[in-house]
């Protein structure tokens, strides 16, 4: 124990308790409240919580002196509980804190109390609720009082020991709250008993079961002064008892609780029981007893003579002597007894006069180290304070397994050592004693217990496990063959736990470091393992493709994590390895570009395949063109070429007939380079497919000459898809006439019939006359007459349908001239009040007073005009006005030049007049002036401003131009007038 401070120290509370009533007999202490009792029957209450104190004479109406025998307080320090001893027998008193007189209990007349139960997790100030008495002559009674009534509810006999009659000394009781209601448990000793009751109900229920039952005990024989049972409270429970008997403190942990079924008892509610032997606490033969006795968390505090001697629970040894300043009157008498203050945690010792505490300091502050030296390793470190003393208990269980060569238990313990062993030393002891798994064991305990934030020292620990764990899989390979089986079970285990060790630490390995110890130890499989946790999924796939598991290697670029670029690396190995895995592969991974796998294909094609064999590059082409609508020219190439190579060229066609094209609006309906398409089937000798490609890039000529080699029909088929070149079709067909006149084999007559029948499918567009100069200069034209008649008489149709045709014409040039001299003779009728529908005018004004027209004949005083079929009317300026403030700004700029050229050249032709030129002279420029005019015509009367679509566009525009916006906002604007504010308010009057 620490000797440089003392656990329990003594204090003089007070000198003269008694107050001059006598000499103390008993005390009983609760809540900061003493309760003394005196020589002279006199109680006297010391509350040190609120700093008074209070009398009561118990004497009072009693003959011959009275002396208080036992006094009782419960732990809130309210109720108390005395007996008073005198001639007249024994007398028992209830007082409360609040009374100034004290309740006699007349039911208890005659009975000596020595020990009262109080029910402490049910007591309240104004309430005992049960208390349970024990007295002299082995009676248990029940008492409980209300201090608002100022007297006893009730008082109940309990229990009455019949076999060995002894006093009851001391009483304890502890209730317990479970489903129905409450059990109560009860321990009572006598000089040589201890009973233990517990039931379900109420006391009175509980102890009526004991009549026809054996009530439990414990008995240690034996003399002794003043036989005491005491519980130790924490948290308002009681936690472990002593009792002080004859043969010595017998004393254990308490376990209450509803664990018990509520319809039997169980008094064995007492464990971890132990007897404490009094010659522990006697330096000589002579074995003395304690007079009296406390019980704290971890210490008995033992009453012998004058002293008080200070016994650790648990190891029991003396710790610490208690002395005490009596007065010389009092020492010859010595400490009467001991109590305790559950509730303030405090002691005290009481002699005749003096009442002294005992005070506690930490008395758990060396515990661990008394568990310790006990070997109660768990309790040892439940009761340590800070680390150090954690690794000291550490330390002792490590050196104690290293001492018995239990390695892997000593490298559990050494691990958990922060402070008072470094780390060198304990991995010297293990290497020293060549215990490698040992040290394995602790370094990776040492991992467990180190803080994230010693990154450092976690990444080296871990490296070290790495090389332990690496040298162990060594040394198992090279064991004996003898231990075969075993060793490889054991080969298994550290295999699966190095990996398990790598997952755990991946993130605190040194990437580069534990790759060369993998490396440098031939573990190819755990550097892959380890590879694959660090997402270096390189070196991955390429182990597995050395090894040639192609689908484990495909797997792993499956994952999402997995670089894309990855698939393109490995494509043409895993191709070469497996060409249908790896095309599957490639058809359910997402994002993959084709065009980047054309290499790996490309190696895949040019090695020679079954026959029979599924090409499974043209299937993963085909899927990429119709399923993922890929664009991308160099994959429909390959495919093509593809398709070129094989025999069969029906897929080559039918690829070349498909459109593909979903881009934009017009845009091209393949993605192949029709160029090299070309080349590719003239060098595959796929004439079919060479046709197509000359006739989609319209090179129709060359298209028909080679179908021409292939087969006539086709190139019929070829001349048909020209329609919009009447002559590139006729040329078309005549290359095919040229080719069946002159592959003909059979007669002359057989040849020419055949080229007869070849010109009706021509539908006409070819005729005998076309074909003639195919057939030899010494063909007889016999053989063509039917022929040539026929083509006669369709020219004749011709010509007679021409001449049809020019009559037509010619009426009808007829009918226009007719039309258009009509046309000159039209008129219309202008009522003299005919208004201008610009200026509102009258139409036949005299021309000065709406302005003459400028460029315009003038009739007679009348000012120039327009009429249209409608009915409007218009001045000539005002319609060229309205009609070029209405129209777009180029129309009118147009119309404003002809009428400025217009009136240039009226200016010019007045002042010729004047002048000496012939009217001969001057007729081009009447000419030009007529040009002019009907330009004008055209631009501003085709179509009537107000009907046509001028007026249309018109709705368009807004009501106000913005040349006019500012005008119109200065006309609305309101000005007040000067002689408003001079304006009275009249009223009217109203006529009835």
């Amino acid at each position: 124990m620490d000797q440089g401070r003392q656990v329990f120290t003594v204090d003089l509370l007070e000198r003269y308790a008694a107050k001059g009533r006598g000499v103390i007999t008993c005390m009983a202490a609760g809540n900061d409240v003493i309760v003394i009792g005196t020589s002279r029957g006199w109680v006297i209450r010391h509350d040190f919580g609120l700093g008074n104190s209070s009398e009561i004479d118990l004497t009072v109406g009693r003959p011959g002196d009275q002396s208080i025998h036992r006094v009782f307080v419960d732990p809130g320090g309210s109720h108390c509980i005395a007996t008073v001893v005198g001639p007249g027998g024994a007398e028992t008193f209830y007082t409360h804190a609040k009374w100034n007189k004290p309740r006699i209990l007349s039911k208890l007349k005659g009975l000596v109390v020595n020990a009262v139960a109080w029910n402490k997790q049910q007591i309240t100030e104004v309430s005992t609720k049960e208390v349970i008495l024990g007295t002299e002559n082995g009676q248990l009674h029940e008492l409980y009082v209300d201090e608002k009534d100022k007297k006893e509810k009730y008082i109940k006999f309990l229990y009455e020991l019949r076999e060995l009659s002894e006093a009851f000394m001391g009483l304890q009781m502890e209730t317990a709250t479970i489903i129905n209601g409450t059990r109560y448990y009860v321990m009572a000793v006598t000089p040589t008993r201890l009973y233990s009751f517990t039931g379900f109900g109420s006391l009175e229920t509980v102890f009526s079961g004991y009549l026809d039952r054996t009530v439990h005990f414990m008995e240690l024989p034996g003399d002794i002064p003043n036989s005491e049972l005491h519980f130790f409270i924490k948290q308002r429970r009681a936690v472990h008892f002593a009792w002080l008997s004859g043969a010595g403190i017998y004393h254990g942990g308490l376990n209450f609780g509803g664990q018990q079924s509520s319809s039997g008892g169980n008094e064995n509610f007492i464990e971890n029981k132990a007897l404490l032997d009094y010659s522990k606490l006697s330096e000589g033969a002579e074995v003395v007893k304690p007079s009296s006795m406390a019980l704290s968390e971890f210490h008995f505090l033992l009453l012998l003579g004058n002293k008080v001697k200070v016994v650790n629970r648990i190891s029991e040894n003396i710790i610490e002597e208690l002395q005490f300043d009596q007065t010389s009157d009092s020492a010859s008498q010595g400490i009467i007894g001991l109590c305790s203050d559950a509730t303030a945690g405090l002691f005290y010792a009481y002699d005749q006069n003096s009442i002294f505490q005992v005070s506690i300091n930490d008395e758990g502050r060396d515990m661990w180290k008394v568990y310790l030296d006990m070997n109660e390793y768990a309790a040892a470190l439940a009761n340590c304070r800070d680390p150090f003393q954690r690794d000291q208990v550490y330390l002792v269980q490590a050196e104690a397994a290293f001492s018995s060569r239990d390695y892997f238990r000593a490298a559990s313990f050494y691990a958990k050592i922060n402070y008072i062993l470094s780390f060198e030393e304990v991995t010297l002891k293990f290497i020293t004693a060549g215990e490698q798994d040992a040290l394995r064991t602790f370094l990776l305990r040492k991992l467990d217990n180190l803080e994230k934030s010693d990154k450092c020292q976690i990444t080296m620990i871990s490296t070290w496990a790495t090389e332990l764990y690496l040298d162990k899989i060594n040394r198992l390979l090279l064991e004996d063959d003898s231990a075969s089986e075993n060793s490889n079970l054991e080969y298994q285990s550290i295999i699966k736990e190095f990996r398990a060790f790598l997952s755990d630490s991946k993130d605190v390995l040194d990437e580069t470091t534990t790759m060369k110890l993998l490396e440098s130890y031939g573990r190819v499989e755990e550097l892959v393992y380890f590879a694959s946790l660090e997402g270096h999924y390189e070196i991955v796939v390429h182990h597995y493709i050395q090894q040639g598991e192609s689908k484990k290697a495909l797997e792993v670029l499956q994952k999402p994590d997995v670089p894309i670029d990855l698939q393109y690396k490995f494509a043409p190995d895993l191709i070469a390895l497996d060409a249908y895995e790896t095309v599957e592969s490639w058809m359910a991974t997402k994002n993959l570009n084709p065009r980047k796998l054309i290499p790996a294909m490309m190696r895949y094609s040019s090695e020679p395949h079954a026959k029979n064999e599924t090409h499974e590059v043209i299937k993963y082409l085909e899927y990429c063109v119709h399923r993922l609508h890929n664009e991308d020219p160099g994959v429909h190439n390959l495919l093509l070429s593809l398709y070129a190579k094989q025999e069969d060229d029906s897929s080559l066609l039918r690829f070349l007939q498909c459109k593909f094209g979903k881009g934009p609006e017009n845009g091209p309906e393949f993605f192949y380079d029709p160029k090299y398409a070309l080349r590719l089937c003239l060098k595959e000798k796929r004439m079919r497919a060479c046709v197509h490609i000359y006739s989609m890039m319209s090179m129709h000529e060359e298209a028909v000459a080679l179908a021409l080699q292939v087969d006539p029909e086709l190139a019929m088929a070829e001349a048909d898809k020209v329609e919009d070149d009447e002559d590139l079709r006729k040329k078309l067909w005549l290359m095919i006439a040229k080719h069946v006149v002159e592959q003909e084999k059979g007669t002359k007559r057989e040849n020419i019939r055949k080229a007869i029948a070849f010109l009706k499918e021509t539908d006409g567009l070819l005729k005998i006359e076309d074909i003639l100069p195919f057939f030899p200069d010494f063909a007889l034209i016999d053989d063509f007459k039917e022929a040539i008649c026929s083509s006669l008489e369709d020219y004749n149709k011709q010509i007679e349908q021409l001449k049809e045709e020019m009559n037509d014409a010619t009426r009808g040039a007829d009918n226009i001239r007719n039309d258009i001299s009509a046309l000159a003779q039209r008129c219309t009728i202008i009522d003299r009040d005919e208004e201008c529908g610009v200026c509102r005018r009258k139409i036949l004004a005299v021309g000065r007073d709406v302005g003459m027209g400028r460029g315009f004949t003038l009739v007679g005083q009348m000012a120039p005009f327009y009429i249209f079929p409608c009915g409007h009317a218009f001045h000539a300026q005002c319609l060229i006005a309205h009609v070029t403030r209405c129209t777009v700004d180029s129309q009118a700029e147009y119309i404003l030049d002809l009428q400025k050229q217009l009136t240039l050249m009226g200016s010019e032709t007045k002042r010729e007049s004047n002048g000496t030129l012939s009217p001969e002279e001057s007729i081009p420029s009447m000419t030009t002036v007529d040009k002019l005019r009907s330009q004008l015509d055209d631009a501003i009367a085709s179509e009537c401003p107000f009907c046509g679509d001028l007026m249309i566009r018109e709705i368009s525009l807004p009501f106000i131009h913005p040349e006019e916006e500012q005008h119109v906002l200065r006309s609305w604007e309101i000005k007040p007038s000067a002689g408003n504010q001079n304006q009275r308010n009249m009223s009217l009057p109203i006529s009835a």
